[in-house]
């Protein structure tokens, strides 16, 4: 049987959709009204209302996949309750049509001369860009978590892999006992609550199998908190407390020994290194911006498309806007913030294109981010909030702050096709028109 991969990538190769056109014009460059540097969550969903507003190929969109993935959903794989192919799609299934694909990777922007240099070495000219290419995921920041992870038979997994997904819950169910230990790292991180929901999925799972008292299960975050919000952060931790989860906070993994099982985390208050022997370990890896972005002097001092963080546009090159992970927006790298981030963006950069943007009128980006935090088989927290104030902007009228059943089919059902059907066709830019709505209710 051959695998959904391998499914897309020959289903790619076969079609007539493949970007072609740099291919068959010889001593020219292509040159686009936008270049969308990335086909993913921000990428398509800018693209889309794009592509249909200014007509057929002026947009372009630089993607080197073949599969486009809904990684949110990877959560609910790696804890058995969704399948790894409800999470994929071929890439030419949900891109727009008015879109041209330009089938590469973008090595370096050059912002002087309006240019993209491709991987291979073709150039494409823009007169806007977006960079939308997400966040780079370090795995070799950890020493042996590669081997650890490639090895067979490993009991080191991690959610935040295509490869290593379905083993997650592999280990889960099969799990008899010891130490399951989650991690999550000092760097920001694309989906920040994932780290603490697999955790909590997973001893819930481990109670159902019976395995639960002859088992202990270890949280060690880099963070000084569970949460950012205090609001859900309360909740996070009674329920951890309710459930005898331990809770280390400042400890970093460094390094791992699957040879012996043993995993080696940094006490960042006192910097001393210290052991944990592991049965399950499930590592979220650092993470950063993509390499291309400061080589193009683009970025900021940390390596993030440098934009103010309310218009999105760039502070230093006027046409270039950049939304979700890999923008500089001092907010939590979700999905749920890039909803919001592509309405503000498509707004402003429509305006720019039509020489009618005026900053101290633009639409303003709040900082709105979500995490829906799975903690148990069918109760979630929905936390809505502001990165830029940590103050929660909750859309139902009751307290989210509370597990509740309804939020769990909330996002394991519904929000899943508001994604497919709605964000990555450009039509849905968050639920502000929902909470106003429901702000009426008495």
């Amino acid at each position: 049987m051959i695998s959904a991969q391998k499914y897309f990538t020959n289903l790619s190769k076969q079609g007539n959709f493949l970007f072609k056109r740099l291919a068959s014009i010889k001593n020219s460059i292509p040159s686009y009204k936008v270049v969308v540097i990335g086909g993913g969550t921000g990428g398509l969903a800018v693209s889309s209302t794009l592509s249909d507003v200014l007509g057929k190929s002026a947009v372009a969109v630089i993607e080197p996949s073949n599969v486009h993935y809904y990684q949110p959903l990877w959560t609910f794989v790696g804890a058995g309750l969704k399948s790894f192919e409800e999470s994929a799609k071929p890439i030419e299934e949900v891109f727009p049509k008015n879109a041209d694909l330009i089938k590469n990777k973008a090595a370096k922007v050059d912002p002087e001369n309006n240019t993209v240099i491709l991987q291979d070495g073709q150039q494409v000219k823009y007169e806007y860009l977006v960079v939308a290419t997400g966040i780079q995921l370090n795995w070799n920041k950890v020493k042996g978590l590669q081997e650890s992870l490639t090895k067979p038979n490993s009991n080191v997994t991690s959610i935040y892999s295509a490869d290593t997904v379905k083993s997650t819950w592999d280990l889960i169910k099969n799990f008899k006992g010891g130490n399951a230990i989650f991690t999550m790292p000092s760097t920001p991180i694309k989906c920040p609550g994932a780290a603490i929901k697999i955790c909590y999925l997973a001893e819930d799972q481990l109670t159902k199998n019976f395995v639960r008292n002859r088992s202990k299960v270890i949280y060690n975050t880099a963070m000084g908190k569970i949460f950012s919000v205090e609001k859900y952060a309360n909740g996070l931790n009674r329920i951890a407390k309710e459930r005898d989860i331990q809770v280390n906070f400042q400890t970093e993994l460094t390094e791992i020994h699957s040879d012996k099982n043993e995993a080696i985390f940094k006490d960042l208050k006192s910097g001393e290194s210290k052991p944990f022997n592991y049965d399950l370990l499930h590592v979220v890896p650092p993470m950063g911006p993509p390499s291309f972005i400061a080589e193009s002097k683009i970025g900021n001092a940390a390596g993030w498309v440098d934009v103010d963080q309310y218009t999105l546009q760039h502070v230093k090159y006027p046409n270039i806007f950049s939304l979700g992970d890999s923008s500089s927006a001092p907010t939590s790298k979700t999905a749920a913030a890039i909803t919001s981030q592509s309405g503000v963006l498509k707004k402003n950069l429509l305006d720019a294109i039509n020489g009618k943007f005026d900053p101290s009128a633009a639409a303003k980006y709040d900082g709105y981010a979500s995490c829906p935090l799975l903690v148990g088989r069918d109760k979630l927290i929905l936390a809505e909030f502001s990165g830029y104030t940590l103050k929660p902007m909750e859309t139902f009228p009751f307290d989210q702050g509370i597990e509740r059943k309804s939020m769990y089919y909330l996002t394991k059902e519904i929000i899943p096709e508001i994604y497919w059907t709605r964000l990555l066709k450009g039509t849905w830019t968050g639920p502000h028109k929902v909470r106003n709505w429901l702000s009426y209710i008495p």
